[in-house]
């Protein structure tokens, strides 16, 4: 299969998605079998693809971009079709187009209404489309087109298919995210026109750089930190996701937690640090400052939730909090604790908001006060719920762990270029973070999954362990979060080399 390392592997796991949902336009509405098999099978087929690359990549320099492709494209502003993949994108590209394809097995019993299955399911296909070519795209004007794909999909997922507060919900994560979307633009052509020649090659960027002057670099880094850090959601940009992730289907939430958030954090390890090296040490205190504030507010806010789902979006703030940290860090350590800490956030939180929506189906609510006894009556959801909270909060041995320590063990030691004092006592409050992580997610357990079954729930009406179609879709996403854990080599061994490489661009060792 030589014909892969010329990027037509990549291309095909990016646009075979897409393809499914043109197919979809001339299947009749109706049929809502075929719909979902059509659906299944267009991201079963970009999933094997990704198998498939997986066995292509030369993990003996993960470092380098491989199974490249770079064609010419709008040459009037030399901009082209570059493509590829290094240890830093492979594993969250395999993670979006395998979360994907769970999602489209979920969807064969959970199609939300209004029940317009074809609708639901090309739009979940397109979106995978944009979040599997912003994890690939090498050409700043091509990153910038899928990034902003994902949008729309997700927009209407939200409007439509969305909870009561559907439309406030999708309006506020629309504009936010576009909001942030133009000042990376004005960021990106910046870079474009700074260069010489003019390029929006990310390599040949990442090559020339350092360029233009120190002020140059922070106002366009500027930019492009504020359309990544509201993608992430950095506090204080993060007021869209709780109201987005409430009221979002089921899937629709997954897919954000799992993939969206992390074209954010992506963004910032692959364009913003390499590219504009000298102005990511000066953020990178205020990046640190925030992800700590994140961190800390995060686990206070979920505290305070009554719904679920809130809670866990709240959670998601805190996580990608520790995300942050570790890229303000600029070290081989919380660098890979970052991306780490990425693949774990997408199977863990995934996991939970797949258990949350599947909750609400069983016992059509998602206020904590009205649940309790899940391991009493249904012991298997109830114990799926209580291994993926216990995952979120770090448990060594489970998928958390690693990317929270990694970002933390960064801060004892950071870049040469930042402060060790303000860094160490960053890492004291993620410690802090990490406690009050554990708190609340042990008395959502508590409340949740032990103590007696509700009154109004005693009877079981309705309510039933889990499925064999559940079983199906959660599997991959409960064996991976306890093959990371025990064995995190699994994804280090990917990044290590690639996150040596940019950290050996900003002047740091390794």
């Amino acid at each position: 299969m030589e014909w892969f390392d010329n990027g037509w592997g990549l291309s095909l796991a990016t646009f075979l998605p897409a393809l499914g949902a043109i197919v979809l336009l001339f299947v009749p509405p109706d049929n809502d079998r075929l719909i979902k098999m059509i659906g299944t099978v267009f991201a079963g087929l970009a999933l094997l693809v990704g198998l498939v690359l997986l066995t292509q990549f030369d993990f003996s320099r993960a470092g380098d971009i491989q199974l490249e492709a770079n064609a010419e494209w709008i040459s009037q502003i030399n901009s082209r079709y570059h493509i590829g993949v290094d240890g830093m994108s492979l594993p969250l590209l395999v993670l979006s187009v395998l979360v994907s394809f769970l999602c489209t097995i979920y969807m064969w019993f959970h199609i939300p209404a209004p029940g317009k299955p074809k609708a639901f399911m090309a739009l979940v296909l397109l979106l995978e489309t944009g979040m599997n070519g912003s994890f690939i795209a090498l050409d700043l004007l091509l990153f910038f087109i899928f990034f902003e794909i994902v949008l729309v999909p997700m927009y209407f997922l939200i409007g439509i298919w969305g909870g009561p507060r559907r439309e406030y919900a999708a309006v506020k994560f629309f504009l936010y995210t576009l909001f942030g979307s133009i000042f990376m633009l004005l960021g990106f052509l910046a870079i474009y026109f700074k260069s010489e020649p003019h390029t929006f090659d990310m390599i040949a960027l990442r090559d020339a750089a350092p360029f233009g002057s120190e002020l140059f670099q922070n106002v366009a880094f500027l930019g492009l930190f504020l359309g990544f850090a509201i993608k992430v959601p950095m506090w204080p940009f993060h007021t869209w996701l709780p109201d987005a992730h409430t009221e979002a289907p089921t899937v629709g939430s997954v897919l954000l937690a799992a993939i969206m958030l992390k074209m954010g954090t992506y963004g910032f390890i692959r364009i913003a640090l390499p590219i504009l090296p000298d102005a990511a040490i000066n953020y990178a205190p205020i990046i640190g400052v925030l992800a700590v504030i994140a961190i800390i507010y995060g686990a206070l806010c979920c505290f305070a939730q009554t719904d679920l789902k809130r809670l866990i979006a709240f959670s998601s703030v805190g996580h990608m909090g520790f995300v942050m940290l570790g890229i303000a860090t600029l070290t081989d350590e919380g660098i890979n604790g970052a991306i780490f800490g990425m693949v774990a956030h997408g199977l863990i939180t995934g996991m939970l908001f797949f258990l949350a929506g599947s909750m609400h189906e069983r016992y059509h609510t998602r206020e904590i006060a009205d649940l309790g006894g899940m391991l009493q009556q249904i012991p298997r959801f109830g114990t799926l719920f209580t291994y993926a909270a216990i995952a979120s909060l770090g448990l060594p041995g489970l998928a958390g762990f690693w990317g929270e320590m990694l970002a933390l063990l960064g801060s004892y030691q950071p870049h040469p270029g930042l402060s060790e004092p303000l860094f160490r006592v960053l890492m004291v409050g993620g410690g802090v973070g990490t406690v009050l992580t554990a708190g609340y997610l042990l008395w959502t357990v508590q409340r949740v999954a032990q103590g007696r079954v509700p009154e109004k729930f005693a009877d079981g009406r309705g309510i039933h362990d889990v499925v064999r179609l559940e079983w199906m879709a959660w599997a991959p996403l409960l064996v991976l979060i306890l093959a990371a854990g025990v064995y995190p080599k699994l994804l280090l061994g990917v990044t290590d080399d690639a996150v040596q490489t940019l950290v050996g661009l900003l002047g740091g060792g390794g």
